[in-house]
């Protein structure tokens, strides 16, 4: 029995549990900044909301949301992040397509505001083509520039202050919006008896038409 404690004392205090130890905490920092980026109203999760309230194409769109933040997130990570800051033109260009993009989904969530619906079996005996809210979910993906400064740049920068362990911090990051997505597009099934409002409708399409034309106001004014 002394044996035995003296070696588990050694392997908690060894170079094998520094670098357990070492591993997690590049693991939790990635899984914290990145639920932190990502919990929040905007394009992604506003299309995921939706498509899980009605039961639409969730798998496809929580794939897209996630496999897309998985490879901005490995090239943030492999340095991506450098060549992104070195070329503003390119931000730029991806700004300008980005707010005309959040302004043509801002006015038609605008208006279904005006002429809301409520949820009914109806809604999802006739199931919208899987095509246009796959294009949907990459556009709002990859035409939003925040998400080359939020997830390549800045995420990129701070997984290099975990020397040796970028990968685990991006392992973290990655868990996260697997987490997040999931939970978002799974979850929503549970808030179908409150959008059974037209009212509750009203409510989530009026914030999210403010939310992208704010976007695109911002983006076109950081243009200027």
């Amino acid at each position: 029995m002394a044996v035995q404690e003296r070696e588990l004392g050694f392997i908690r205090a060894g170079p094998y549990g520094r670098r357990v130890h070492a591993d997690l905490l590049a693991l939790l920092s990635g899984l914290g900044l990145g639920l932190s980026l990502i919990v929040a109203i905007g394009a992604q999760n506003a299309l995921v909301l939706r498509q899980g309230l009605h039961r639409r194409h969730v798998g496809t769109v929580v794939l897209v949301c996630v496999l897309s933040d998985v490879v901005l997130i490995a090239a943030g990570v492999a340095g991506a992040g450098a060549v992104v800051q070195g070329r503003p033109w390119l931000l730029d260009a991806v700004r300008i397509a980005g707010a005309v993009f959040l302004a043509v989904y801002g006015a038609l969530a605008a208006s279904r505001a005006v002429r809301p619906h409520a949820l009914t079996p109806s809604d999802d005996a006739v199931p919208a083509s899987v095509v246009p809210t796959l294009l949907t979910a990459l556009a709002l993906t990859w035409l939003n520039p925040h998400v080359y400064l939020d997830t390549v740049v800045l995420l990129g920068s701070i997984a290099q202050s975990h020397a040796g362990r970028q990968w685990w911090f991006a392992a973290g990051a990655a868990l996260g919006s697997t987490a997040w997505f999931t939970v978002l597009g799974y979850g929503a099934r549970w808030l179908r008896p409150l959008f059974a409002r037209r009212h509750a409708w009203r409510v989530l399409d009026s914030a999210i038409a403010v939310v992208m034309l704010a976007l695109a106001v911002s983006l076109l004014v950081a243009t200027v």
